[in-house]
């Protein structure tokens, strides 16, 4: 069965690439094990809110993908580049997970961090150098307009999503405790 809603078989997931990314930067920096699980952490919160935001607008909007409806109405048997997933089309879970990851990576390590991903050499596909992680967060949006399976809409707007909830558990998580009193666990007043 093919089309959105067909089988996939996939490599990894947009969420378990980035876990990935975590992992090499986390060693390339030499973290600590409290650095590294923060880095960990904060990641995976912002992956899990982008992920629900994502499948709740899917279901949502229920859009076609572009394979069904090309295949329906413009030639007969056309197939992406990527396989179609099993799911939805509106908004791009890569572009939304991929930018929420890229936004609090950022905040930890720098707009202009350069990294090598070597997550999916196991798959047959080379090293990757980037020279930030919004770089890497706009490369994969894009790769799936050119792979076939998003229009620019649902790249758009998985962006702008990824963008503005990496910056809200930014917000929530990181940013407002900083600005709390440290408080001494046991301390009589």
């Amino acid at each position: 069965m093919e089309g959105h809603v067909g089988f996939a078989t996939k490599k990894i997931s947009p969420g378990g690439h980035w876990m990935s990314i975590v992992t090499t930067v986390s060693r390339q920096q030499r973290l600590d094990i409290m650095q590294t699980a923060a880095a960990y952490t904060i990641t995976s919160i912002a992956i899990f809110d982008a992920f629900i935001s994502c499948w709740a607008e899917k279901y949502r909007s229920n859009v076609i993908r572009p394979e069904t409806y090309i295949d329906s109405y413009i030639a007969e048997g056309w197939r992406p580049l990527l396989q179609t997933p099993p799911f939805p089309e509106y908004t791009s879970g890569h572009s939304i997970i991929s930018m929420v990851s890229a936004t609090v990576l950022t905040h930890y390590f720098g707009d202009h961090f350069a990294f090598d991903d070597d997550t999916e050499i196991a798959f047959g596909l080379p090293r990757r150098h980037f020279d930030s992680f919004l770089q890497a967060a706009h490369e994969a949006a894009i790769s799936r307009f050119y792979g076939g399976i998003h229009y620019h809409a649902a790249i758009n707007a998985g962006v702008t999503s990824g963008q503005q909830i990496g910056q809200w558990v930014l917000n929530k998580i990181i940013l407002k405790k900083q600005s709390r009193p440290i408080q001494v666990l046991n301390s009589k007043p």
